[in-house]
């Protein structure tokens, strides 16, 4: 049996901008908001904050969860290679602690090229994902109060 995985994410927004770390792959570009998996023993919020620390080499200061997302690999269009995959994110506002130097952190995903501020109100010009978050943040950067996404890509 494979194991569902937990992931925790940081949705953090300032000047109606959202901050996600920018990855390559061989269709092109595409969005992720920083973040990643909960080890064993780990509580996501510490899982949060390091997982921030090696992708943007910020600390983050974790407010209130917003949205929780399944994904299950063989339901989408990636089932060619993610088929076996199940993970549930978690995903928590949070906000940049003072000083914070955004970069590539000592430990960014494999695609992972850089860290990007894109404008909340041009979501639907980038591939991101999940592809959901363009329906539940506003161009404001408040949040519909939806917080189950479902199984989203």
């Amino acid at each position: 049996m494979i194991a569902i995985r937990n992931s925790a994410k940081a949705i953090i927004i300032e000047n109606g901008k959202i901050l996600f770390t920018k990855n390559k792959d061989h269709l092109g570009f595409f969005y992720l908001l920083p973040g990643g998996g909960q080890e064993h023993g780990e509580c996501l919020i510490e899982a949060l904050k390091r997982e921030c620390m090696e992708e943007i080499s910020a600390d983050v200061s974790v407010g209130d969860i917003r949205f929780i997302r399944e994904y299950i690999g063989k339901n989408h269009e990636f089932a060619e290679w993610d088929s076996e995959i199940h993970q549930i994110e978690y995903m928590f506002e949070c906000k940049l602690l003072p000083g914070a130097k955004l970069k590539n952190g000592a430990v960014p995903d494999t695609m992972q090229i850089g860290v990007e501020w894109l404008d909340l109100e041009r979501l639907g010009d980038y591939r991101i994902y999940p592809n959901a978050l363009k329906d539940v943040i506003n161009e404001d950067g408040t949040f519909k109060s939806r917080i189950y996404l479902g199984d989203a890509n």
